[in-house]
């Protein structure tokens, strides 16, 4: 059998012969579009904004690209509406999408979860990690902030010495409270190694306690200018610091970790150093306000005292003529005293004679009661005797009926009483049939009896 070669020698395989399979354009697109998915997934995607358009629908279509490539995105009108910032060409973000294929037309393209401003957005992530972590481990409990000190005498100042802010702070102390001592704790406030001066100028001021209490302070700035303060190091200093420690950084609408663990947070620098101390024109307002009021109470005491002062004058008497007029007061009662005892003491023999008489002739007179009460008591003993001898009459007259009612006497005239053998008493002959045993009960003793005949 002769084998068939081809031009260049080799043999045809098993398939040869077949025609390859064909598949439609739409097959194809969307079997890429599926590989694309779940291969990629969702992924952030860092790049710059070009040709941006935003249809009437409120979606919003642009390129994302770099110095190497680009990629066209959709980001769909339910998801763009809640971006916080304006997209524009040019902008540098960072895109939460996922890769596919838009089949009518065969693109590849990035369908858009969410927008972040490239760099911003990462230190948006950490910022957020960093808060919750914190928070968790209770550094921002409210449980664990210090009350500030009403009247510091000493304030300490951690801050740049060539910030605006220091200045800022300074004038308002001098204009507030010019009392306290001020001392500077200076350290860098932006860029490399700035937290780490930040977090070692707090635990030097805990170490040297010189100071009543602390403020941390900085200017506004953008994000990448606070974040010293937003860094771990100087989150646990102004934790672990045993002063109270206020955070005056930035502008109000800025936070930073430094806030959330400080034990008092202040809008601005100007607000932390008015958080601090007192307002000089509001204590002198009060102390003056209380100083009237002691005026006024004071017065109000010195009248009282004055007019007692003056009764007690009035009623003031010479001690010599006080006595005279003692011992007169003395005598007169002591008289008094002394008539009115020999009154009383007549009036009582008076009446101790009166009652002395009237007892002696009563004594003399028979009792009356001894003439009431004789016939009372004839009387009744006959009413006790006329009742014995009823009584003993109705006794006797029971005890006769009832002998009469007594079976025995009865049984004693000749009767008998005539019982079973189980005890009852035999009234009517028709209970009784031949062979009965009964018992007859005579008035002396009794006897059995057994039955014959009954008529």
């Amino acid at each position: 059998m002769a084998t068939q070669v081809d031009s260049d020698g080799a043999a045809p395989g098993p398939g040869a012969g077949r025609e390859p399979a064909v598949i439609p354009v739409a097959l194809l697109v969307s079997s890429a579009r599926l590989i694309l998915e779940r291969h990629l997934g969702l992924l952030w995607v860092s790049g710059e904004i070009s040709n941006f358009t935003r249809a009437t629908s409120g979606h919003c279509y642009f390129n994302l690209k770099d110095s190497a490539a680009q990629v066209r995105c959709v980001f769909f009108r339910n998801k763009a509406q809640f971006t916080d910032f304006v997209l524009k060409d040019g902008l540098a973000v960072e895109v939460r999408a996922t890769a596919s294929i838009y089949e009518s037309r065969g693109e590849f393209q990035l369908n858009v979860e969410t927008v972040r401003l490239a760099g911003i957005g990462a230190l948006h992530e950490r910022f957020e990690r960093l808060k919750a972590s914190l928070a968790a481990a209770g550094w921002f409990a409210q449980a664990r902030k210090r009350a500030l000190p009403p009247y510091p005498r000493a304030i300490g100042i951690v801050t740049s010495v060539r910030a605006a802010a220091l200045s800022d702070i300074l004038s308002t102390l001098r204009r507030r409270w010019p009392a306290p001592k001020i001392i500077v704790y200076a350290a860098a406030v932006q860029g490399d190694g700035a937290a780490g001066e930040i977090a070692r100028q707090i635990a030097n001021a805990n170490a040297r306690a010189e100071v009543d209490v602390l403020i941390v302070a900085r200017g506004g700035g953008s994000i990448e200018d606070l974040w010293a303060f937003n860094e771990e190091s100087v989150a646990r200093a102004v934790f672990e610091s045993t002063l109270p420690v206020v955070s005056g950084v930035g502008h109000e609408t800025d936070f930073t970790i430094c806030d959330f663990v400080a034990d008092a947070r202040a809008p601005t620098p100007t607000g932390a150093a008015a958080l601090v101390t007192p307002d000089r024109r509001a204590v002198l307002a009060s102390v003056a306000a209380l100083a009237r009021r002691w005026q006024r109470a004071h017065l109000r005491r010195l009248e009282t005292n004055i007019q007692r002062v003056d009764d007690l004058t009035r009623r003031l008497v010479h001690p010599a003529a006080k006595l005279v007029a003692q011992r007169r007061e003395f005598t007169r009662l002591a008289q008094r005293l002394d008539r009115a005892a020999r009154s009383r003491i007549w009036t009582l023999t008076i009446a101790i004679r009166e009652q002395g008489r009237r007892l002696a002739w009563l004594a003399r007179q028979p009792r009356p009661q001894s003439a009431r009460l004789a016939p009372l008591r004839r009387g009744l003993l006959g009413a006790m005797g006329t009742l014995v001898a009823r009584s003993n009459t109705r006794l006797a007259a029971l005890e006769l009926g009832l002998a009469h009612l007594n079976p025995r006497s009865v049984l004693e005239r000749g009767y008998a009483i005539v019982t079973t053998d189980q005890g009852a008493i035999v009234y009517d002959a028709a209970v009784l049939t031949a062979g009965d045993k009964v018992v007859v009960a005579f008035g002396r003793g009794s006897a059995e009896a057994k039955i014959t005949q009954r008529e």
